[in-house]
């Protein structure tokens, strides 16, 4: 099963209609965030969306990680998206079309 946590647009990739997690509407879980990010292989930062105004309310410029998973947990909008999970791994894809080596 392919798992894509994307806030809007275009859910259709070659033919594959993956499980979208509005996760704005239903936020992951903070062990939820840490297994996505594990599997990304990726440090926690490279995920977070630092240019959003709770970013800075927060103070999060120089938190750890687990104030970082906290933070996300609580304000799911600190997410980068689209993250896709597939049984061949998982990424941030941005731009979209790194997709396709997940499929």
């Amino acid at each position: 099963m392919q798992q894509f946590a994307w806030h809007t647009g275009d859910h259709t990739c070659q033919g594959v209609a993956p499980v979208v997690i509005e996760y704005l509407k239903t936020p992951l879980t903070r062990n939820e965030l840490a297994t996505i990010v594990k599997k990304l292989r990726l440090p926690l930062r490279a995920v977070i969306r630092t240019k959003e105004t709770i970013y800075d309310e927060l103070g999060l410029e120089s938190a750890g990680d687990d104030a970082l998973l906290d933070a996300v947990a609580a304000h799911p909008i600190l997410l980068s998206r689209p993250i896709v999970v597939t049984p061949k791994g998982a990424r941030l894809c941005r731009p979209p079309e790194l997709v396709r080596d997940l499929l």
